[in-house]
């Protein structure tokens, strides 16, 4: 039995928000507010990049290496529920937040 090598999509690390994500061309995706508006351009820097065949890893940041890509919409997320309960005592509360979030398209991967 040989062993099969599929070729794989180029694809980055990206830090924003405090988050790591892993992105391609085209993708779409979430990220924390940006305070950026519909249609802006931004670029993010890269920690870790892969041209389908060998990965380069930043210490921190991958020299010359930037991802593009342009603003979608700025929106908000599902609303989530806190809720607190002491058994006995009579106490509860329950609190909701929705996140503010920027909806991101990857426009190019540059090395």
């Amino acid at each position: 039995m040989g062993v099969l090598r599929k070729f794989m999509e180029a694809y980055a690390v990206i830090e924003t928000g405090g988050k790591q994500y892993r992105v391609q061309q085209g993708d779409v995706f979430d990220v924390e507010l940006l305070d950026l508006e519909e249609g802006a351009s931004v670029e993010f820097d890269t920690l870790a990049i892969s041209n389908g065949s060998e990965l380069t890893i930043g210490a921190p940041l991958v020299e010359g290496a930037k991802v593009k890509a342009s603003v979608v919409e700025n929106l908000r997320g599902k609303k989530i529920y806190s809720f607190k309960k002491k058994r006995r005592k009579g106490y509860r509360r329950k609190i909701g937040h929705r996140q503010e979030l920027t909806k991101i398209k990857v426009e190019s991967i540059t090395a």
